[in-house]
């Protein structure tokens, strides 16, 4: 008789559980686009930082769906699709000994911003408010009132255009590195400096 008891109070409970708004609430939390991307197969796009093949070439990749395309940093802009077998076939069967590379490389295209960001010293520290004058493939530019050494590893926070993250209005959360120094703006009196963008990821 105690074991009967048991038992129905034992589903009773699992009944409960698997009706409880609170496991309903972490089903619902998953973000939509993910679930776009499992379910119906589409996805809206939210591409990483360019990255320099072993071909020299660039491509970006989606941080959501793994699909890659190549881009251009000239016009700033994502050209087509990479099928990496096929290209692969088609480099093996036009591959020259001794290729020369150019000895001359136009200089990067420039996005001006004057975008706010906040910046520090990765995972150290208060935050610090600057602003990106412009983002270009070395990096961006900023201006801000607080000044690191050379190779410090930093993390910025600010608004990624468009023709480089492919969503209107994505903050992201970067990871870069302090490339230089240069002399404290005179109109502001805000240190002017670059750094290289090594990764990111988007904020929602």
């Amino acid at each position: 008789m105690n074991s009967s008891i048991e038992l129905l109070s034992a589903g009773r409970a699992g009944h409960r559980m698997m009706n409880s708004p609170t496991l309903a609430s972490q089903a619902d939390s998953m973000p939509q686009k993910l679930l776009d991307v499992l379910l119906l197969g589409r996805c809206s796009h939210e591409f990483s930082w360019p990255r320099r093949a072993a071909d020299g070439q660039y491509y970006q990749v989606c941080l959501l769906c793994a699909v890659e395309f190549k881009y251009d940093w000239a016009t700033m802009r994502r050209t087509e699709r990479l099928q990496h077998e096929a290209e692969e076939a088609a480099a093996s069967s036009k591959r020259r000994p001794h290729a020369r590379k150019p000895t001359w490389v136009p200089r990067a295209r420039r996005i001006r911003l004057d975008a706010p960001v906040r910046y520090r010293v990765k995972n150290l520290g208060t935050w610090s408010e600057g602003t990106i004058q412009n983002l270009s493939q070395s990096g961006v530019l900023l201006l801000g009132t607080q000044q690191f050494p050379e190779n410090t590893l930093v993390e910025m926070v600010f608004e990624m255009p468009e023709e480089i993250s492919g969503q209107k209005n994505s903050k992201v959360l970067c990871q870069g590195r302090i490339t230089r120094m240069k002399k404290v703006h005179e109109k502001t009196g805000q240190h002017e400096f670059a750094a290289s963008i090594l990764d990111y990821k988007f904020i929602h």
